[in-house]
């Protein structure tokens, strides 16, 4: 497995604090602007329940995103710790790795169905890891849904507020606080519109970033799974075949290893004697030409003839 990247979440999560820390500025430098819109000269409270609320799901929602982004992080990188720990072979596979973690708690049950000699079914232990994972995302998911429709229900309580005052002037057409409540209702009608589209832009795309970081993760688990774990319990009789297979390939390779020293050893061996064969012929040279030298030597000194 090769394409294992730690900083998935990671990046998104540092990506939600920057662009969170620029629209904190833009509030902060268009402050007073803001709040005329959205508290001052209010004849009726409606208009700040509702973005008050509209805000609080928001920041609940942003929040849970957040909470599971870190955790993510921290299990993609436990993960490529594990994959590091199989493919180096030396250490044990989960050394390092907290036991309430998800690659963990695979790996503990894949080796616990093996020593019960039963059939490690893949296709299973994935819908049960998409299946758990999925309920910690379905408030996110639930904000989602809801968050734009409360912007549509401000929207309708606040034309009931306009349509009131509407009333109102027609019966009156005098009074002028009618018409006052007719803009007012307009008004929050935009208001709690416009701030459910806007909450509804930020948290959406970090609601799709969440679900891509999930599906990630889930994807890197059982692509360790099936690179690392299911093999080394494959007795299935196609991966025995398959083995069997190797094995054979495996000696194979070995027999023309052997058989090409024994060729290499035999190669030496006649060198090794054509060598001593060399050094013998040499020595017989060296013991001639040293009984010439005595032979000399005793016929230019006239030495007498050393007894045998």
């Amino acid at each position: 497995m090769t394409n294992i990247k730690r900083n998935f979440s990671r990046n998104v999560l540092i990506r939600l604090g920057l662009l969170g820390a620029v629209v904190a500025v833009a509030i902060a430098l268009n402050w007073e602007f803001i709040y005329n819109f959205y508290f001052g000269d209010q004849l009726t409270v409606t208009g700040m329940i509702i973005n008050s609320g509209i805000a609080l799901l928001f920041f609940l929602g942003i929040a849970r995103i957040a909470d599971n982004l870190l955790r993510y992080a921290r299990e993609e990188a436990w993960l490529a710790k594990f994959v590091r720990h199989m493919e180096e072979g030396g250490l044990k596979p989960t050394e390092g790795i907290p036991p309430y973690s998800i690659v963990f708690q695979r790996y503990a049950t894949v080796m616990k169905i093996s020593s019960q000699h039963a059939p490690v079914n893949h296709a299973a232990l994935a819908s049960m890891l998409v299946a758990a994972e999925s309920t910690r995302t379905s408030f996110p998911k639930f904000i989602s849904n809801i968050l734009i429709l409360t912007g549509v229900f401000g929207t309708i309580v606040s034309l009931s507020i306009a349509l009131l005052g509407a009333s109102a002037l027609l019966e009156s057409a005098d009074d002028l606080g009618n018409m006052n409540l007719v803009i007012h209702g307009m008004a929050t009608a935009l208001s709690t519109t416009m701030t459910a589209i806007i909450c509804y832009l930020f948290y959406g795309y970090f609601y799709l970033k969440l679900t891509d970081a999930q599906t990630y993760l889930l994807s890197g688990v059982e692509q360790a799974t099936t690179v690392y774990l299911m093999p080394m319990l494959n007795h299935d009789p196609e991966g025995l075949v398959h083995q069997v297979g190797q094995l054979v390939m495996a000696l194979r390779e070995t027999a023309r290893t052997m058989q090409t020293s024994q060729i290499d050893f035999a190669q030496a061996g006649e060198q090794l004697r054509d060598v001593i064969a060399q050094l013998r012929d040499s020595a017989l040279m060296v013991t001639r030409d040293v009984g010439k030298i005595r032979r000399h030597l005793r016929e230019g000194f006239r030495l007498p003839e050393a007894a045998e």
